[in-house]
C-alpha cells in the first residue's frame, strides 16, 4: 500500500492529492506531461536519430540543400539559423531540446494565469502554450476563462470550446490537434495524462 503524506507550506494551498505554489512560480512541468507532449507531437527519425523535418509537412527535409522555413527537429524544436542538426540528433538531445523549449511555455503560463491551479491542469497549460506559442496563448479566450470565472465569449461558450478551437494547422482544421486538444483537455479537467 503506498501512503502519500503532505505537508503545507505557508504560500502553499493544498488542490486535491496536488500542491500547487499560489502565484505559480515553483510549479514545473511534469515527466507524465513531458511524455504526453512527447507523443503529441510529431517527430522523424531514422532508426535512433531524429531527423530534419519540414513542420508544415512532416516529411524529411534534404540537408544538402538550404533549409525550408519552419524547419524542425526532435519534439517540435524550430531550429535556429546558428544551429547545425544536419547529421540528426540523438534521443537525450532531442529531450534536452524540448525541455530547453518547453520553458517559454511555462513562462508563458506562469506569467498569463493568475489563479491557482492543480498540477495536471498546470501540466495541460504548458502543453497547449507549447503548441500554440507564448503569444497566442497570452492572448487566447483559454486564460480569459481561467482567470475570471465570470468571462464570457460570444464566440466560446465555455473554456472547453475555447481550448478545443486551436485545432487549426495552416487555416485547416487537423485531426492531430483536435486529438492533441482533447488529451490536454482530459489533461487539465480529468487528470488523465
Amino acid at each position: 500500500m503506498l501512503i502519500i503524506s503532505l505537508i503545507l507550506l505557508p504560500g502553499f494551498v493544498r488542490a486535491e492529492s496536488t500542491v500547487v505554489k499560489k502565484d505559480n512560480k515553483t510549479t514545473e512541468i511534469t515527466v507524465s506531461a513531458l511524455d504526453a507532449v512527447k507523443l503529441a507531437g510529431r517527430m522523424v527519425e531514422n532508426g535512433d536519430i531524429h531527423i530534419i523535418y519540414d513542420d508544415k509537412t512532416g516529411k524529411p527535409v534534404n540537408t544538402n540543400e538550404p533549409l525550408p522555413r519552419g524547419a524542425t527537429i526532435g519534439y517540435g524544436h524550430l531550429i535556429k539559423s546558428d544551429e547545425d542538426f544536419r547529421n540528426g540528433i540523438n534521443e537525450t538531445t532531442a529531450t534536452e531540446l524540448l525541455r530547453t523549449d518547453i520553458t517559454t511555455a511555462e513562462h508563458a503560463v506562469k506569467n498569463n494565469i493568475s489563479v491557482p491551479l492543480k498540477q495536471n491542469q498546470y501540466d495541460a497549460l504548458v502543453s497547449l502554450a507549447y503548441n500554440i506559442g507564448a503569444k497566442n496563448f497570452a492572448n487566447s479566450t483559454v486564460v480569459k476563462y481561467i482567470n475570471n470565472p465570470n468571462f464570457h465569449s460570444s464566440v466560446y461558450p465555455n473554456l472547453e470550446s475555447a481550448w478545443k478551437a486551436w485545432n487549426r494547422s495552416q487555416g485547416e482544421i487537423s485531426n492531430g490537434l483536435i486529438n492533441r486538444r482533447q488529451n490536454e483537455w482530459d489533461m487539465y479537467n480529468r487528470g488523465i495524462y
